[in-house]
């Protein structure tokens, strides 16, 4: 194990998961002062960390710190841990979480950093997670935000939302990787939180594939905005708060990952649109583009929730096969010529305290 040259002044802390964000996140947290031991599957990895402090697979030029242990052993990253941040296929999530579950601390938190929906299942990450390990919601959180790893590992300013249903320990998790280039915010609308960063993948997809094809400005904007109301109509039909799609988690990160040449779901619906097939681009690919799999699964809870999503059916169209890639972004909306409403809310819920908030801001105003 390669030697300390910093003593941690914060939790002791694992990542579970050495690709570009796993890596990029035991960076954070070492430099916000956790004691931090990252999880790698393959020891070549591992020891290129500890021994070079770089992981050149995934984060080239990267200078990781000098503090960071990096172990192919579970039992060692995850022994003793405070918190656990999992940063893995979303597919290979429970796999992960059981292989770590005879080490996890019965106090620890949990926290995801995982954009996907589980295929079969069609379960959010803190389901999978809670029902996994065996714990109460209370110890699970989410962290989601306009992050691309690269940027975030050369140290570019950005933010992050933080969510749990305790309060207090979404902010634990938050101080735990607050440092001067990474400032995190906190929630407790876990499901929202985890939504926002599930469904703008499928909008990058759609924005991808209009690229590839050669579409412009005016045919993004239109895609970004109405994929916004799409992941907002499904959000708070699962009983999200709609304000969260308005926040880091939901339009930060839809516009990140739809404008950003290194976000992965935009590049895979940009080769598929360039006439690449599904098992092309996977195979161009290095790493995993979430949205791929999260489509079925979204588009099975959106009918199971009576939400339509165009956008979405139309990107798995064009994955089947059965739509070509430049008849996507012409249908938009709506395959009829009737006009619609730009945004229908329709969980009561979630809207009433959408009211709620609403007149308490204006009344804070008006006393101004």
């Amino acid at each position: 194990m390669a030697a300390r040259k910093k003593r941690p002044t914060g939790p002791k802390v694992a990542v579970i998961g050495a690709g570009s964000f796993g890596t990029t996140f035991a960076k954070i947290l070492c430099d916000a002062g956790c004691d931090v031991v990252l999880w790698a599957r393959r020891d070549e990895v591992a020891s290129e960390i500890n021994m070079g402090h770089r992981n050149s697979r995934y984060l080239h030029g990267i200078n990781l710190p000098k503090q960071l242990v990096a172990t192919s052993d579970i039992d060692e990253a995850v022994s003793g841990a405070e918190m656990v941040f999992y940063a893995v296929p979303s597919q290979t999530m429970r796999a992960n979480l059981v292989a770590s579950k005879p080490y996890f601390r019965r106090d620890a938190i949990a926290v995801s950093l995982v954009k996907g929906v589980e295929k079969g299942t069609r379960q959010r990450m803190s389901e999978v997670m809670t029902e996994s390990l065996e714990i109460p919601i209370e110890q699970v959180a989410i962290v989601s935000g306009p992050n691309i790893a690269l940027e975030i590992a050369k140290e570019q300013p950005t933010g992050a939302l933080v969510a749990c249903v305790d309060l207090d320990n979404a902010d634990w998790v938050a101080r735990a990787c607050h440092t001067a280039y990474f400032k995190t915010y906190i929630s407790t609308d876990v499901t929202g939180t985890e939504l926002g960063g599930v469904l703008k993948n499928l909008i990058a997809l759609a924005i991808g594939i209009v690229d590839g094809v050669g579409y412009g400005e005016n045919t993004k904007a239109s895609i970004i905005t109405r994929g916004l109301a799409e992941m907002t109509e499904f959000a708070v039909a699962s009983g999200a708060n709609p304000t969260t799609m308005s926040g880091l988690a939901g339009l930060g990160d839809l516009i990140t990952t739809c404008q950003s040449p290194l976000s992965r779901n935009s590049t895979a619906g940009r080769l598929i649109g360039q006439g690449y097939t599904l098992q092309e681009t996977t195979s161009e690919m290095n790493q995993v583009a979430e949205g791929i799999s999260s489509v079925e699964p979204v588009l099975e809870l959106a009918q199971k929730r009576g939400v339509e999503m165009p956008i979405v059916q139309q990107v798995k169209m064009v994955l089947d096969g059965t739509m070509k890639p430049a008849d996507l972004a012409p249908h938009l909306a709506t395959e009829d010529d009737v006009p619609q409403e730009e945004l229908n809310l329709t969980a009561e819920p979630v809207r009433d305290s959408a009211w709620e908030w609403f007149k308490k801001l204006f009344s804070r105003e008006s006393e101004q």
